[in-house]
């Protein structure tokens, strides 16, 4: 995937052409390791699910709910896996091809292959005894059942089926199971079969965009595998510890600058907890505001581009990423220093130790960290000057980033280490993908039942300003955010706002920047905003404690969601200057 992308750019250099069927194979390259990544994160127990099954008392009690939900995730998985059946059977039959005479039957193999190997290690992680197994192995019974008499489902009351998905999620089921049992469940009491579901997911994972995601994904982890971390810290350090507050300060930009690459709060939580709570601490920082402090700004560079939330909008909105990668800069920027300025206080406040500001230190630091530093002018050079399209982009910055780790600092062997990080980022990228896959499925359902245009009329009839509408809007998003992660929401739920923005006026860059910046907030937002669960874990605190910890900065950002929403300059204004708005 990142090969072809870029000998895409160096052909377009001396033909016209480029190299023949290289981007359609590069998008199903995504599909294999968007599936492949679920298999993996689902052996390591580590696909996405709500945190409610924590609360659950330890012993018998977890011990079952652990049983129901991978039962019902595994009937789910299960349909899907025959509707992906059905699917590559129909395409082997049609003789369709894909890329160089590609059958695209063997590109679809995966589907099938992968969510098999997905529910089989559902029934696997359900217990540590066979009994527990067998018994979670009983939802793919219930699902042979109604694979093999779809009528049963035909016209049936939804509600019963609803609550039972929901019971499984609060039991501890993933988020994939959840939505796609609901996309499955709807399409099949339609008497829709779940390969209308499945070609759905298929065009999503094979959508031209997309593929930018595990490859800024990859940059990221090769990023956080080495030394990059230290480095930053000591440039940051050096150039902005000398102010008061200077440690929150770095640590504030660290986090933003990690989470761009990385892709998510929850990676930069863990990566570099272990290295900013002690150097807070050794400065004089009270424990609280240090936790507090690093949980916030684990989330803050979901603004910044290219992170992944604002590529992942792109494709939902379908608006150009390179818009959106403008929008969120000022705002990303915003809520950065929002932050950072609450970290000025508690140094004034605390009379915290602060470095002396050394010019020839300062010059060290920044050239021993010029690679890393140079990451974002690679993205943005290669999109804006260059003219790259997003995944060449973003092919380029995974390439710079093992250039930099494995030929100039030597931190990553090919041998020993890049194995591991694939592993890790395939990881984190199937568990994303998996959701999205079938999120669409879903998503398409409602769209197809006319739900958005049911919303329209009802906002349009209720609510007569647009300024209402987004405050509304606001509230509304605070608490998907705190229910659902970032990108179940953005697959669901844009879809059904993105047509009532229009008809208030707002504009579709500005609604979008709106939306991440009110999922940012979520994730630090009680009772399961994600950035607590990860804190709570990395820390070895309490999540109340935590929670506690992280209100001031969560009331902060509250106050830049706010000025993001109704100062629409903050996100247009780059736009307007360029001529792109």
């Amino acid at each position: 995937m990142v090969v072809l992308p870029i000998a895409e750019i160096v052909a377009r250099r001396f033909t016209a052409a480029g190299v023949p069927g290289s981007i359609t194979i590069v998008q199903h390259l995504t599909l294999w390791v968007g599936l492949l990544g679920a298999a993996i994160a689902a052996r390591d127990g580590k696909l996405l699910a709500l945190a409610t099954a924590t609360f659950l008392p330890e012993g018998r009690v977890r011990r079952i709910a652990a049983v129901v939900a991978a039962a019902v995730a595994a009937a789910v998985t299960a349909l899907l896996a025959w509707g992906a059946i059905d699917l590559v059977r129909q395409s082997r039959e049609f003789g369709d091809v894909v890329g160089p005479d590609i059958p695209k039957w063997i590109a679809q193999i995966v589907l099938p292959v992968g969510l098999a190997a997905v529910a089989a290690r559902l029934i696997w992680h359900a217990s540590d005894h066979w009994r527990g197994r067998a018994l979670a192995a009983l939802g793919l019974a219930g699902a042979l059942v109604v694979w093999q008499w779809p009528d049963l489902l035909l016209d049936r009351p939804l509600w019963p089926f609803l609550a039972l998905l929901m019971a499984a999620g609060v039991l501890g089921a993933p988020i994939f199971a959840l939505l796609g049992g609901a996309g499955v469940l709807l399409n099949m009491i339609a008497g829709d079969a779940p390969i209308f579901m499945l070609i759905s997911t298929y065009e999503l994972t094979v959508s031209p965009t997309l593929p930018a995601i595990p490859l800024f994904t990859l940059a990221g982890f090769l990023l956080a595998e080495g030394r990059s971390s230290e480095r930053l810290l000591r440039v940051f350090r050096t150039w902005f510890g000398w102010m008061p507050g200077g440690t929150a300060v770095v640590c504030a930009l660290v986090c933003s600058f990690f989470t761009v690459f990385t892709g998510g709060s929850g990676v930069t939580i863990l990566a570099l907890g272990g290295l900013l709570l002690p150097a807070l601490l050794k400065d004089g920082y009270g424990e609280r505001f240090s936790i507090g402090m690093l949980t916030a700004a684990g989330s803050l560079g979901l603004l910044l581009p290219p992170a992944l939330p604002l590529i992942l909008y792109a494709v939902v909105a379908e608006l150009p990423m390179e818009d959106m990668f403008l929008g969120g800069l000022l705002p990303g920027v915003l809520m950065t220093s929002l932050i950072a300025a609450w970290g000025v206080r508690e140094g004034r406040r605390t009379h915290t130790a602060r470095p002396r500001f050394t010019l020839r230190e300062a010059v060290a630091a920044a050239w021993e960290g010029k690679w890393e530093l140079a990451m974002p002018a690679v993205v943005l050079g290669s999109m804006f000057v260059l003219g790259s399209t997003p995944v060449e982009a973003s092919a380029a910055t995974a390439l710079y980033a093992l250039v930099v780790q494995t030929v100039i600092h030597r931190e990553l062997s090919f041998r020993r280490d890049l194995v591991r990080v694939f592993t890790e980022c395939l990881t984190i990228v199937g568990g994303v993908l998996i959701i999205l896959s079938v999120a669409v499925g879903f998503t398409d359902y409602l769209i197809i039942a006319q739900v958005p245009s049911a919303l329209l009329e009802w906002t349009q009839v209720y609510v007569e300003s647009p300024l209402t509408f987004l405050l509304i809007l606001n509230v509304f998003l605070l608490v998907v955010g705190a229910l659902i992660d970032i990108f179940s929401a953005t697959v669901v739920i844009v879809p059904l706002i993105v047509p009532i923005g229009m008809a208030f006026g707002i504009h579709p860059v500005h609604l979008g920047i709106i939306f991440i910046a009110n999922l940012e907030l979520g994730y630090l937002t009680p009772p399961v905003g994600l950035n607590l669960f990860l804190a709570s874990y990395r820390f070895k605190k309490p999540v109340l404690e935590v929670a506690r910890a992280t209100f001031p900065m969560l009331c902060i950002l509250a106050i830049g969601v706010l000025l993001i929403t109704y100062v629409p300059w903050l996100t247009l204004g780059l736009l307007q200057w360029l001529g792109r708005a």
